[in-house]
């Protein structure tokens, strides 16, 4: 707030003042309804209405580059602002941002042409690490660089999946979005790492945050950016050996993050386990994927969807409820009914991770149920705070 022309930052409409604010909002929007149409297509409820590709190509890249990559630029765009003491994207220059984001999921959603689809989607990625890297270079915040390296990378995926969309070629699809999901989890190593134990001293009262391991951090966020890689190339489509190996070294060095992290007063605060169970979710995903690696599974999807609802979902709704809460000002206490919605959400992971291969139909009522009741839940309690001015008075 201090970076800011104060008269000129007051007079931008609430919605528009920080990135954080339109990207929650139509982030948590898209992740309410999205679920549940896609059971109801699954289901064959939708039939008669095809989104552009088909809904299962709709269901896997809107989740990823529709709904992730939302919270991602509204996180990153509004942190890059207390990072570097520089004015971050705000006013027109975010709506039009925003209206470009909102335009591409509409494109998708109501079956335009392919190539109208392609032409909206595949600006905003590139354009937030374009942003991101400008911020950064201005003051040459090096130890911010990796985070435009791993969204570059996941704009190159996004760039994958049109190329399959447009040729018709699922494969090519799949690479691009598993490989898009990994390098998401790298993002959630890289900033997981930092926050989490800074948040939980904060939380708890601590004197001290647990220090870092430096080397262990390092080699998470190459680690699980070189699996994003081997995704997109398609060297990880199919069982190997050596992958299970790499992908059991990082459930075991994020496990041990995590054991270093934990104190048993987490569970009094929900915005504290809600932040360690996201990343217990990773855990999960990388030792099952190593797993089905070795034949040990017979399916790779509950794995999949450990990271993709359980890690990078969880991590999402527990950090928008937070930065929500700090940066329009008010103290961190979540509003009734979100600790249910907490609560709800990995009951729902749960559901789509061990159920659905016993209770197809069932198991995935129930967890896209959880799913929709938890971001309903967000957006009822945040939605106000969102289009409204800081409680304290200051811009953002």
């Amino acid at each position: 707030m201090h970076v800011l022309d104060r008269r000129k930052a007051l007079s931008i409409p609430p919605i528009w003042r920080l990135a954080f604010r339109p990207f929650f909002l139509a982030g948590s929007l898209l992740a309410l309804v999205a679920i549940p149409l896609w059971v109801l297509a699954w289901t064959g409820v939708t039939a008669a209405w095809q989104p552009t590709g088909g809904w299962l190509v709709w269901h896997r890249h809107e989740m990823l580059f529709g709904f992730a990559a939302a919270i991602v630029a509204g996180f990153l765009l509004t942190a890059v602002q207390t990072w570097t003491s520089q004015p971050s994207l705000s006013g027109n220059r975010l709506a039009a941002l925003a209206l470009l984001w909102l335009a591409a999921r509409l494109a998708w959603l109501f079956g335009l042409p392919v190539p109208v689809a392609i032409l909206l989607d595949v600006l905003f990625l590139p354009a937030v690490a374009l942003l991101m890297g400008r911020v950064l270079f201005a003051v040459r915040q090096k130890r911010n660089y990796p985070i435009v390296i791993v969204l570059s990378l996941l704009s190159a995926a996004n760039i994958e999946v049109l190329v399959g969309l447009a040729q018709g070629d699922d494969g090519l699809q799949r690479q691009g979005v598993l490989g898009g999901l990994w390098l998401v989890g790298a993002l959630m190593m890289l900033i997981g790492g930092r926050v989490i134990p800074f948040f939980t001293q904060r939380g708890l009262g601590k004197l001290e945050a647990v220090k870092p391991w430096p080397r262990l951090d390092i080699a998470l966020l190459v680690g699980t950016g070189a699996v994003g890689i081997l995704y997109a190339v398609g060297l990880a489509l199919v069982p190997q050996t050596w992958l299970a190996v790499l992908l059991a070294a990082l459930g075991i060095g994020n496990l041990v993050r995590l054991v270093r992290w934990y104190d048993a007063g987490i569970w009094r605060v929900p915005l504290l386990w809600s932040l360690h169970l996201a990343m217990l979710w990773l855990t999960v995903a990388t030792f099952g994927l190593a797993l089905w690696n070795l034949g040990m599974l017979g399916n790779a999807s509950p794995s999949i969807h450990a990271l993709s609802v359980g890690a990078m979902s969880g991590l999402i709704l527990a950090m928008i409820a937070r930065v929500t809460l700090g940066h329009t000002g008010r103290p961190l206490e979540l509003p009734a009914g979100v600790p249910a919605a907490f609560v709800l959400f990995n009951l729902g992971a749960l559901a789509r991770v061990f159920l659905t291969g016993f209770f197809p139909v069932g198991g995935l009522w129930l967890a896209a149920s959880c799913w929709a009741a938890a971001f309903a839940l967000y957006a009822w309690r945040y939605a106000p705070m969102l289009v409204a001015p800081r409680v304290d008075g200051h811009p953002g």
